[in-house]
């Protein structure tokens, strides 16, 4: 009952989730299919990965050792100008090991304790660090949902994927750091972070950062739904509070997608559609940018990868479109 109640509670708020749940039926309607073959139109590897990389990332942050990290960081700042560099660099790094959401979790409430101890401009800090995130995340593979996605589809190795994300990762770094340039001022500040030591958890840290390069080279050899059981049974024994506490309905909601736009692309209109955007000029780019405008970044990557294999243009396009 309880989980019948979350459900329910989720779906006044997860407009998305309501979404799929309804467009599910007209599309078995619209084009009757087995059980089994729901169940293949499931990316698996990459649902099971997202799975083992929630995990991995509310464990380093529960650790609170990232939290100590920023604030250790924050501390040697003494103008707001390089406070506001430094964070966003941070901000930047963090997101493309631990994706942007949990990033942006970690780095908020230390920017409104800044705020409210230094009487920096806390708004434009957070939007500048929002901007970084997303940024940084578009780096690598595991850096946001639509990456990931895109990664598993296309059989690139993380380096290949990453190396072809770097020129607009860098780039849109490097623009965010020349706009803080004039955004913050050189503002001396004192700056006292305070961060309770005495729930931290060195070991949760160190088992789960070394389990993050062993989780990313069992992605690589398409392991992850074995080594995401294993994540799991580890997380389970010893700290079942991880595993409690992920959005386990953000699951759910992937698999979901993969199901309805599935279906979705088997329809012959929605098939004619998605081919007049391909074709048209840069047409993976601007069918990537207005799909992802329209309808999310997420679904338009997993939608638009049964017409096209320019990865680039997909991977580019969505992130544009989250900055946009």
């Amino acid at each position: 009952m309880p989980l019948m109640r979350r459900v329910l509670s989720r779906l006044t708020e997860d407009y998305l989730l309501l979404a799929l749940l309804l467009l599910l039926p007209l599309l078995l309607w619209s084009s009757p299919t087995s059980p089994g073959a729901l169940f293949a139109l499931v990316d698996w590897q990459t649902v099971c990965a997202l799975a083992g990389l929630m995990l991995l990332s509310r464990a380093l942050e529960d650790s609170g050792y990232l939290a100590r990290f920023a604030a250790w960081l924050l501390a040697r700042c003494h103008a707001e100008r390089d406070l506001a560099a430094l964070l966003l660099l941070f901000a930047s790094l963090l997101a493309a090991i631990v994706t942007n959401d949990v990033a942006l979790f970690i780095l908020i409430p230390i920017a409104l304790s800044i705020g409210r101890l230094t009487g920096i401009a806390i708004g434009r800090l957070i939007i500048f660090l929002a901007l970084a995130v997303n940024a940084g995340s578009a780096l690598t593979p595991i850096g946001n949902p639509q990456n990931l996605v895109l990664w598993q589809a296309s059989g690139y190795s993380f380096w290949q994927f990453t190396l072809m994300m770097a020129p607009l990762a860098v780039s849109l770094l490097l623009l965010l750091l020349l706009l803080s340039y004039w955004a913050f001022a050189k503002t001396k500040l004192t700056l006292v972070v305070p961060h309770q030591n005495s729930a931290d958890s060195r070991q949760l840290f160190g088992w789960s950062l070394a389990g993050y390069p062993l989780f990313i080279l069992a992605m690589e050899y398409q392991l992850a739904p074995y080594v995401a059981a294993v994540v799991l049974a580890v997380y389970l024994v010893f700290k079942r509070s991880v595993v409690s506490s992920i959005d386990r309905l953000l699951l759910l909601v992937f698999s979901l997608m993969f199901i309805d736009l599935g279906l979705l692309a088997k329809l012959p209109l929605m098939q004619q559609f998605a081919i007049t955007l391909i074709e048209l000029p840069a047409g993976s780019y601007i069918g990537a940018a207005f799909l992802s405008q329209l309808i999310s970044n997420v679904p338009a990557a997993i939608f638009l990868q049964h017409f096209t294999d320019d990865w680039r243009a997909l991977s580019w396009a969505s992130v544009w479109a989250v900055l946009g």
